[in-house]
C-alpha cells in the first residue's frame, strides 16, 4: 500500500504526516478484517477446517483475520512476486483507502494537537477488562488535568483509546486564534 500510496497522493496537499496516517487506517487491523471479510477468509477457513471440528465465531476476532490476511499477502509475494501481489493487495483494499482519505479517523492525535495548542496533555487509562480473552472488550477514559473528558470502549485499548478520543473532541474546544 505504501508504495501505492505515496507516488500517487499529492504528499505537498497531504504532508507526510497525513500520508502516514492514511496508510496506518488503511491496513489497520479492522481494515484488515473488513478486507478479510470482503473476501470471505472466515467462510474458506470453516469450509477447510476438519470434518469434525466446530470453528466457534469467537474465533474469528479482528486479530486473528487480520494475521491471516497478513499471512496470505505472505503466501502470495511467496508463490506470485512481489508485482502481482501488490496490486491484489490495492485492489483489495481500495475502499478501505477511499475510506481513509474521506474519513480520517486518528482522533487521538488531533486531540493530542488541540490539547499542545492549550499546554495541557491527555491521559488514558484503561478502567475496566470485560469479557473472555478471545472477547474482550476494553473501557478506557481519556481526561486532561485529572478532569475527564471522555470515555470510549473497544475490542482493544487502542479502539478503546479511538473512541474515548472521538467523544473527548466533542467537548475540548479549539484554543482561540491569538493572531490579529
Amino acid at each position: 500500500m505504501t508504495a501505492h500510496l505515496y507516488p500517487r497522493l499529492e504528499a505537498e496537499r497531504y504532508g507526510a504526516g497525513r500520508l502516514t496516517k492514511i496508510r496506518a487506517q488503511t491496513v489497520s487491523g479492522p481494515s484488515c478484517r473488513d478486507v478479510a471479510e470482503r473476501l470471505g477468509v472466515p467462510e474458506r477457513l470453516r469450509a477447510s477446517a476438519p470434518p469434525d471440528a466446530v470453528v466457534p465465531d469467537s474465533v474469528m476476532t479482528e486479530r486473528v483475520l487480520a494475521s491471516v490476511i497478513e499471512a496470505v499477502i505472505g503466501a502470495c509475494f511467496l508463490h506470485a512476486g512481489y508485482e502481482r501481489t501488490a496490486a491484489a493487495v490495492v485492489e483489495a483494499f481500495m475502499p478501505e483507502l477511499e475510506h481513509a482519505l474521506e474519513n480520517p479517523v486518528d482522533f487521538k492525535s488531533t486531540l493530542q494537537e488541540r490539547l499542545a495548542q492549550r499546554g495541557t496533555i491527555v491521559e488514558y487509562v484503561v478502567t475496566a477488562e470485560l469479557g473472555p480473552p478471545h472477547d474482550r472488550t476494553f473501557e478506557v477514559r481519556a481526561t486532561v488535568d485529572g478532569t475527564p473528558v471522555g470515555v470510549g470502549s473497544g475490542r482493544s485499548k487502542k479502539a478503546a483509546e479511538q473512541e474515548a478520543a472521538r467523544k473527548a473532541l466533542e467537548t475540548v474546544e479549539p484554543a482561540e486564534d491569538t493572531e490579529a
